[in-house]
């Protein structure tokens, strides 16, 4: 990974954790990484453990960035998740939820609603779900 991409990624991560914390969710761990993959945010909100993941797209028109979130990707996410609950024990009388952050270009005229300069982010709350 480039260092000006690395760098994106930390700021994509870094707003994303500014809104979910604004939103009432309390960020209790980042960049948890194991062989099987990366979780990018895990957040507590009421009795939800939100497992989140953090798309930055700098162009749309290959797709958004939600929709690069392929079933292999999820297995990498719900793998690690296991792992985490097998660490975090006192974690598993949460439900858990896996959400998706998606930081992107506004399109020309859109309202700039949760966006900055001309990027936006929308939190998609139930992306997926451990049996898609």
């Amino acid at each position: 990974m480039t260092d000006r991409r690395a760098l994106l990624g930390a700021a994509a991560e870094a707003w994303a954790a500014r809104h979910l914390e604004a939103a009432g969710a309390k960020i209790v761990l980042r960049n948890f990484r194991r062989r099987t993959g990366e979780l990018d945010l895990v957040a507590i909100e009421g009795d939800v453990l939100l497992i989140v993941e953090v798309r930055l797209r700098a162009r749309t028109d290959f797709g958004g960035a939600d929709g690069s979130i392929d079933a292999r990707k999820r297995q990498r996410i719900l793998r690690t998740t296991r792992q985490l609950l097998q660490l975090q024990r006192e974690w598993a009388k949460f439900r858990v939820r896996f959400d998706v952050v998606v930081i992107e270009p506004c399109a020309h005229g859109e309202p700039l609603a949760h966006a900055t300069g001309t990027w936006r982010l929308r939190w998609l709350r139930h992306a997926f779900d451990a049996d898609s």
